[in-house]
């Protein structure tokens, strides 16, 4: 009768610890689900944007000597950036831009430039959404000289450098400041030499793709 009691405790002992285990791996907590973290943000990729700004220039104004021709102006300008992992980040970028900045002279002779462009290499560090930029290459500008018997105008071709930021307020939308200095050489105007280079604080709003 003793042998029977010890053997019924110990499959009741056996089914309760089975039972037991059976829970235990039903209890098992559900392993978390994965969260898709966003992607970091990268300036790689092609841009394009529009920008205003000031321009000092300084000439010879072939009537009265060297002059100042200053005024504002409003361009255009396109590239593409390649980032690195490291944050560093080169590109490519050109711009087209009018400067109004025509200067009057006894007689009716008006003198200035419109039309200008450049090309230009590009090298900075990103700092997340920050991109701090020095830029350098090939500028040209269109100079003029009208009234007075003149009518003459001439492309002057030159060198350009400046640096900026790009900040990124979104994804695809970024701000801009940069200052630039622009040695547009020599032309000849109405048969003179007509020297230009100019000093700029561009603004500018950009979509990046």
């Amino acid at each position: 009768m003793k042998a029977i009691f010890i053997l019924a405790t110990t499959a009741a002992m056996t089914a309760s610890s089975v039972v037991y285990a059976a829970d235990a791996v039903e209890a098992v907590p559900a392993a978390p689900e994965a969260v898709e973290m966003p992607a970091a943000f990268t300036w790689s990729g092609p841009y394009i944007g529009l920008h205003t700004g000031y321009g000092w220039g300084d000439g010879d104004a072939i009537v009265g000597g060297s002059d100042s021709f200053d005024g504002w102006r409003f361009g255009g300008f396109v590239g593409y950036n390649w980032q690195f992992s490291s944050g560093f980040v080169a590109g490519l970028e050109g711009d087209v831009n009018y400067d109004w900045n025509e200067n009057s002279y006894a007689g009716g002779v008006d003198i200035g430039t419109g039309f200008s462009g450049s090309v230009r290499g590009r090298v900075g560090y990103a700092m997340d959404r920050a991109l701090i930029f020095a830029a350098g290459g090939w500028t040209a500008t269109n100079a003029s000289i009208d009234g007075g018997g003149f009518d003459d105008d001439d492309t002057l071709h030159g060198w350009t450098i400046g640096a900026g930021l790009d900040y990124a307020f979104t994804d695809n939308v970024f701000g801009r400041i940069e200052y630039r200095y622009n040695d547009f050489g020599e032309g000849d105007l109405a048969g003179a030499d007509f020297n230009f280079n100019q000093h700029i604080i561009n603004v500018g709003i950009g979509v990046k793709f």
